[in-house]
């Protein structure tokens, strides 16, 4: 018999820890107040995603451990949402990071390092493609890839899963329309440079049927996926899915991008390695340098081969492939750091079996309360849902998110010391993360639902 969420209890208690967040946070709230120089008085206006009135600053961080302005000190399962998938400033990368710019000297001199073939060389060990260059965004390894498609194709068109997260590429902010037919804008879409069916399609997740009606039309240059979706909530590929997505795109002439950034968790060749994937080009960022920016796309070198035949693409000035500060030495000495000694193939070992248990502490919170919720993990990362079965399609995840019941879990966790991703209910594994950690967690969502059951 499943447990109903009354609304009046759950908003009762949402208030109660709304203030007991303010109450508790004195410093990080006269600091919101006084930020007047900040658009959305924030460095990023995502930041206001926190649960509660105002977030809590950061006075420091090490391992899984972060400490804001007031003193409290938090297990950090969110942890940048995966930019510090490595833990907070990993004593190699910060080793790294100090030898390359205060003794060796020099963060960006437009000039190549060493340390960037071992970086490309380990990139390729792990996750099969052999050829790469940098970025310092994931963001910026998408658009530059979506150039390279369209550049080697001659098509425009990009196609892309509902509700998928790319960073803030303008042709990946579009959503299946009725029915999980045709396409249309990403609510809420800030500025579209056009109307984004001028440069996208969409199918759903899991939908190999829809996936073959778009690229039947003989437009899409190329298919930008994530193997799982992760923002919308972790939606994993069925049995055959993603085998059918590499049959239809070499049916079609498509190149297959996968990006990475977030399923990097599924192993330390990501979920391409782990699930014998063969893309055409993979993206990643955020975790490889440790918390430093930094991003890379890989290329067959197939792919490789044919465009470095182009003469007619510029590659090396103005073509609207790459940045000044990519590739720079510090960005690069800190990816090797990062994929040294950090982010070990033995350290993703041990992240997964802490998220295996994570998994399991929630599972019995949920299956004790009999909620008709569910809760799905990708390596070092676990999610829970509203809903159960969990979603199957981007669509499906996006209509079960209840932000009344995500900022109580969310507020519940913090004031008793542990920090959730804010835009889900995603808890990440580090190498600094321990079981007593994990444990913490499992005992305050249980306590969280014996208080929803009142």
């Amino acid at each position: 018999m499943s447990m109903p969420i009354a609304r009046t209890r759950l908003r009762e208690l949402l208030a109660r820890e709304a203030a007991e967040a303010t109450a508790r946070n004195p410093r990080s709230k006269a600091a919101y107040e006084a930020a007047d120089h900040l658009f959305g008085r924030v460095p990023m206006t995502w930041m206001n995603k926190n649960a509660g009135a105002f977030p809590r600053y950061l006075a420091g961080a090490r391992g899984a451990r972060v400490t804001d302005i007031d003193g409290h000190e938090y297990i950090d399962f969110c942890l940048g949402d995966t930019g510090a998938m490595a833990g907070h400033s990993p004593a190699p990368v910060a080793d790294a990071v100090q030898r390359r710019f205060r003794e060796q000297g020099g963060a960006t001199a437009m000039l190549p390092t060493e340390d960037a073939e071992w970086v490309g060389a380990e990139l390729a060990r792990r996750f099969g493609l052999p050829r790469w260059s940098f970025s310092l965004t994931a963001t910026d390894a998408n658009r530059w890839a979506i150039r390279l498609a369209r550049a080697v194709t001659g098509r425009r068109k990009i196609l892309f899963n509902s509700y998928c997260y790319h960073g803030s590429v303008d042709e990946s902010l579009v959503v299946t329309g009725p029915g999980g037919r045709g396409a249309t804008s990403r609510p809420g879409n800030v500025g579209a440079p056009c109307e984004v069916t001028l440069t996208s399609r969409a199918a759903e997740f899991n939908d190999l049927e829809g996936l073959e009606r778009e690229l039947a039309h003989g437009d899409v240059a190329a298919v930008l996926m994530e193997p799982a979706l992760t923002n919308i909530g972790i939606v994993l590929p069925e049995p055959g899915y993603l085998a059918g997505v590499r049959e239809l795109t070499r049916r079609h002439g498509v190149l297959l991008i996968n990006d990475e950034t977030h399923t990097f968790s599924a192993g330390p060749g990501g979920a391409t390695a782990a699930w014998a994937l063969e893309p055409d080009v993979l993206t990643i960022g955020k975790a490889i340098a440790g918390g430093v920016p930094a991003g890379a796309y890989g290329l067959s070198a197939d792919l490789a081969d044919r465009l470095l035949r182009r003469g007619d693409l510029d590659l090396v000035d103005m073509g609207g492939v790459g940045g000044t500060l990519a590739g720079n030495a510090l960005s690069v000495a800190a990816m090797r750091a990062t994929l040294e000694h950090v982010l070990t193939d033995s350290a993703f070992t041990a992240m997964s079996a802490l998220s295996a248990r994570f998994e399991r502490g929630v599972r019995s919170g949920i299956d004790k309360h009999g909620l008709p919720w569910s809760v799905s993990r990708l390596g070092a990362r676990t999610e829970y849902r509203f809903s159960s079965p969990a979603p199957r399609t981007g669509t499906e995840s996006a209509a079960v998110s209840d932000p009344e019941l995500e900022d109580f879990l969310h507020l519940w966790m913090a004031n008793r010391g542990v920090l959730m991703t804010p835009f889900h209910n995603m808890a990440l594994m580090c190498p600094a993360t321990t079981e007593a950690d994990v444990d913490t967690h499992t005992a305050l969502f249980a306590g969280a639902l014996a208080e929803l059951a009142g």
